[in-house]
């Protein structure tokens, strides 16, 4: 085995559980050769953090919960909102979180032709568009530039991408299959005169072979515009991390409340529940080498060059030794859920491309996500071979219709970064949920608030003599924890 990659594993078996990525060398003047950190770091503007404040949730020994206070700013739908810092991964709090309530805008029609479609909310102003909820949590790693970036543009860019959609999504007639170019729709070109004949129909009476369209709903725009403006959030990361220091990359989750209904959007290992009724609904679902074995083996059979000559796309129990050259044994390849045995050759001695399991697992020994924003700087280690290929910036998209159901005070929608679910199941969340909402009044708007709180603490758990610990004594969360509680019923939420 080529001497770099023996030295990433080295560091990666030092380095598990430190984290979904590997930390770069310190930048020449980067201080404590910690993470490099973007100069525009910052904690989420809701909090209204003073500097006193903004010390205590930078203190890795403390780790201070913070939430927005009493008497500042609530947030919309008085959704609950809690953090805390690491215990010490990372110099800084890299999980960064964003609550906005965003108005889209219709498009100016084309010039020439009157609106073609009816029903366009009209503001104050002459305005015509409407409003989405939305509430983002992004984990960085290696670095908080594009968690910090993604937390103030990701938004912008859903807006953005819903502005084509706003006359559209307020029809309830099926969307058109085809836009007019923005530039020549309803100019009529003077020199012609239109015939007859453009509008006849070609007489034709035979059956259809195949059917020629797809019928697509309103809620899959939607999703679409969600998909692609992750796209364009990566594309502008990627393009501004050289002048703007964006360091690492992040995971991304994200929720969206438009026209009755809530679009989860997941790209990585962070996650999202509902808890209504009791009865939890799995609102996303963990991106990882594990999750995602067979998308990745695929990409490197079709592309091998991206492997470097240094790692195979096959998949062992464990290590392959030279002396088993010969011998037969288990494999699984990009079409295989089960195993088989394999005869063993020269170019399986290369190094995995997925290796560990569970929370362990890395891609190229480097990165414990799969998919995610930034990155594109990442290689691994002691190489020149590029990871970011392997890695998508597209999110699952999950889609919960509130319409449909009756939903009482204690019915949530809970968002947790990994530093929450690697140490608290569903079945606890729900739990310390249902034991706090039943402490406050239904009307009251800061229990949400508390329920955020009791869950970040419980995950930390209480500083010993043996690190943090949970109530049950095993090891509390070591990572930046950030979660946001959404409640989905009640007066007024859904304004």
């Amino acid at each position: 085995m080529l001497p770099r990659v023996r030295a990433a594993v080295a560091q990666l078996v030092a380095g598990l559980g430190a984290g979904a990525g590997a930390e770069p060398p310190a930048e020449p003047g980067g201080g404590d050769g910690g993470s490099p950190v973007s100069p525009s770091f910052c904690r989420p503007a809701f909090l209204q953090l003073s500097p006193e404040e903004l010390r205590r949730a930078d203190d890795h020994t403390g780790r201070a919960v913070q939430s927005p206070r009493d008497g500042r700013r609530r947030l919309p739908w008085s959704t609950g909102y809690a953090e805390v810092i690491n215990a010490g991964k990372s110099q800084h709090n890299e999980d960064q979180a964003c609550c906005e309530v965003v108005f889209v805008e219709r498009k100016p029609s084309p010039r020439g032709r009157p609106p073609s479609r009816e029903g366009g909310e009209e503001l104050d102003g002459g305005r015509k568009g409407f409003y989405f909820h939305y509430w983002a949590l992004f984990d960085g790693h290696a670095g908080s530039g594009a968690a910090v970036m993604a937390s103030k543009r990701l938004h912008l860019h859903i807006c953005e991408q819903l502005r084509d959609l706003v006359e559209i999504l307020q029809d309830p007639s099926p969307p058109p299959i085809c836009l007019p170019p923005e530039e020549r729709a309803g100019l009529a070109e003077p020199s012609r005169v239109p015939h007859a004949e453009d509008d006849r129909e070609v007489p034709n009476n035979a059956v259809p072979r195949f059917h020629l369209e797809k019928a697509v709903s309103h809620e899959s725009l939607v999703i679409g515009a969600i998909e692609n403006a992750f796209k364009h959030m990566d594309e502008e990361i990627e393009r501004e991390r050289a002048s703007q220091r964006l360091s690492g990359g992040c995971c991304a989750l994200a929720a969206v409340y438009l026209m009755g209904k809530f679009y989860v959007a997941n790209a990585g290992d962070s996650r999202a529940i509902i808890i209504r009724n009791g009865e939890i609904i799995p609102m996303s679902r963990e991106f990882t080498p594990e999750t995602e074995r067979q998308r990745l083996q695929f990409l490197a059979f079709l592309r091998p060059e991206l492997l470097g000559k240094e790692f195979t796309h096959l998949e062992f129990p464990r290590r392959i030794q030279p002396k088993e050259l010969g011998k037969k044994m288990l494999y699984r390849d990009q079409n295989m859920n089960g195993w088989a045995y394999k005869k063993i050759e020269e170019d399986d001695l290369k190094f995995p491309l997925i290796y560990g399991e569970g929370k362990k697992a890395r891609v190229m020994a480097t990165i414990g996500v799969t998919r995610g924003l930034g990155d594109h700087d990442l290689k691994v280690f002691s190489s020149n071979i590029h990871i970011k290929p392997f890695l998508s910036c597209f999110p699952e998209v999950r889609v919960y219709d509130l319409t449909q159901y009756e939903h009482c005070p204690d019915d949530v929608l809970v968002l947790g970064t990994d530093g929450l679910w690697d140490v608290t199941n569903d079945k606890e969340v729900a739990g310390v949920v249902m034991e706090v909402l039943t402490g406050y009044e239904p009307n009251d708007p800061c229990r949400y608030t508390m329920v955020a709180q009791e869950l970040v603490v419980r995950s930390r758990g209480v500083l010993k003599e043996r690190g943090w610990r949970l109530a049950n004594d095993k090891l509390g969360s070591g990572d930046d924890i950030s979660v946001f509680v959404i409640p989905l019923g009640g007066p007024g939420n859904y304004t």
